[in-house]
Parts: C-alpha cells; structure tokens; sequence
C-alpha cells in the first residue's frame, strides 16, 4: 500500500505503509495528538537520527500551543487512528528540528529542555542555538535538509477528554479547574491522605500562579488571584506539617508572609513549624504573633506554648546527661 500522495503542501510528500481505520481526525485548539515517531535523513543509508521507540514513550503534542516543527500537526492531520505513514519534507520544513529534537533528548535524559535558555536575553539564547551538544544536530543545524519523518498515529482526544497539564490549560479552563482542584484536596485531607492532599493544592496554585504572571503586581487582577492562592497555600502547608516535611513549610510560610505579613494562620503554621525543628525563639515569637493578630486563638497559641516548653525541658535534660556522659574521665582499671 505504498502509495505516494501529495498534501497540497510545498516540499512535503506522504508514503501510506500501513492504513489506518476511520474517518480523518478533527483536530482543533487543545487536541492532544499520541503518535511514535522516526526521524531519517534522506542519504543513501537513511541514517536514523531519532526514534520515540528507543525512550518507550509516544510523543505527545497539543495542537495550537506553538510546537516549534509546525509541518508535524499538518502530517498528522492527515492520518487516521493506527495508521503508518512515510512523510518526506523539504529543508523549508525542517530548519527548527535540531533545537526541537535537543529538547525531546534532554527530556528523555531527565535534564531541563531550557537548560542554559533561561532569564537570558533573546541575543543571549541565540548563542546557545550555535551548539545543541549533540554532534549530529549541530549537523544539521549548520546545514538544514530535507528529512523523512515515518509516523504511527495512535489516537487524537479533544480537549475535553483527557487531563490537560497546566500549562496546555487557557486562562478560563485554569480558573474552572482552581475550585475543583481544591474541593479534592480537602476531601483527600479528610481520608488522610496527605501526601495526595498536597498535590492538589499545588496544582491549583500552579494554575493561579500562571494567571498571576500575566497580571500588574498589587492591581486588581492580581490581588484577585492571590486571595484564592492564600488559602490554597495555607492548606498545603499544614498537609506538609502532617508530613514532617517542616522546613518546606517554613519556606512557604515566611514567602506568604513576606507580602501579608498579617496572616495569623501562616504564622500559627510557621511557628508550628519552628517548634518541630527546635527553634524555641522563633516559635515563641512567632505564636505570640498569632495571639495579637486574632484573638479567638489565644487558647490554642496558649496550649501549644505550654507543649513547646514541655518539649524544650525534657531536651535540655536530655542533653545535658548526653554532654556530662561526654566529658566524664574515663574510670582505671
């Protein structure tokens, strides 16, 4: 079955080599595309440069969210589900694919895509472009030409039906999911479940974070948002505490502090937080904190002072029998 068909695309050719079943997909904005890829060169031993197969992964795009080799969704747009095709394209189609395959290999290595990319300036990134650190895409880096992609189509989902990453989510798409995220996570508390509890959360901070960077400091926009991060934030934290997880929580809470430095209950956590890790001052300081800023907590600030102080004795105790133990002279024969 290895016909050749033109796809009304200049310097693109397609070989069917297995078909595919059912009708063309109807790809739109926030479609995921799942498909295993091959990458040759077009030589006399059609040298393979990259092959999904060797991670055990498929590839996944989503149509619309500006992947740097935009000849692919036009491939795949002519595929059906479990179809095998052979695509031969043009230099004009492929100049991006050594910076987009140095991305796919550092994922695949567990390294960062942008690694050396970030907080640079445009005319600093372009420096990096001069060498990928891999010898065969500087190759073709230095001199693009055409290349043969063999494709096998798995499936296409609509945006709706399947979990989108946060970062494949529109603004309205983010803010439907913050509300949602969050009821799950206190659920997920509720069962104990911390660890899972606090992944929610993060998640919807994430979201609303990524709204919050488009949006002017202290504006109403941004002010908005963080008064749905605040709680989201607070909750994580006291998952992190059932955790023992206590110096993340002492980050969280001194940077929410940092811009609302009135917040009683980040205090209460921070504080908490302290008193696990032995910092009898900061503990002390930071409940009495609590005390002024609301009141009503007042008896729960006055049963964790007297826990900390019963805390605090018995290590002193402790210690001190460790350090006369330490610098007793030892006894003859």
């Amino acid at each position: 079955m290895e016909e050749t068909y033109l796809l009304n695309v200049e310097g693109v050719k397609k070989k069917i080599l297995h078909g595919g079943q059912g009708e063309l997909p109807k790809l739109q904005d926030g479609s995921k595309i799942t498909f295993h890829f091959q990458t040759l060169k077009d030589d006399f031993e059609r040298t393979v440069i990259d092959d999904s197969r060797e991670a055990g992964i498929p590839m996944e795009i989503i149509v619309g969210k500006m992947f740097k080799l935009e000849i692919w969704e036009t491939l795949l747009s002519s595929m059906r589900a479990g179809e095998v095709a052979e695509f031969w394209c043009d230099a004009i189609h492929t100049g991006m694919y050594a910076l987009v395959s140095r991305g796919m290999r550092r994922i695949a290595e567990g390294r960062d895509p942008l690694e050396g990319q970030k907080h640079r300036c445009g005319m600093g990134n372009m420096f990096d472009y001069h060498s990928t650190g891999y010898d065969d895409l500087d190759e073709l880096q230095r001199t693009p030409q055409p290349l043969i992609f063999i494709m096998e189509l798995f499936r296409v989902e609509e945006p709706s039906a399947y979990k989108r990453d946060t970062w494949a989510m529109s603004k309205e798409e983010k803010l439907a999911a913050v509300p949602v995220l969050h009821s799950e996570g206190n659920r997920l508390v509720l069962c104990k479940e911390f660890g899972q509890a606090a992944a929610k959360y993060q998640e919807a901070v994430i979201c609303l974070r990524n709204l919050q960077a488009k949006e002017k400091p202290w504006e109403d926009g941004w002010l908005k948002l963080e008064s749905l991060v605040t709680p989201l934030v607070l909750n994580y934290c006291q998952c992190q505490l059932e955790l023992g997880e206590y110096y993340e929580v002492l980050e969280h809470t001194t940077e929410l502090l940092q811009k609302h430095n009135e917040n009683a209950k980040a205090y209460f956590k921070r504080a908490k937080a302290h008193a696990a890790v032995w910092n009898e001052r900061e503990a002390r300081e930071d409940f009495q904190r609590v005390a002024h800023l609301d009141p009503s907590m007042a008896a729960a600030v006055k049963k964790e002072l007297k826990q900390l102080g019963e805390r605090m004795r018995k290590k002193h105790v402790e210690d001190r029998k460790r350090y006369q133990g330490l610098f007793q002279p030892p006894q003859g024969p």
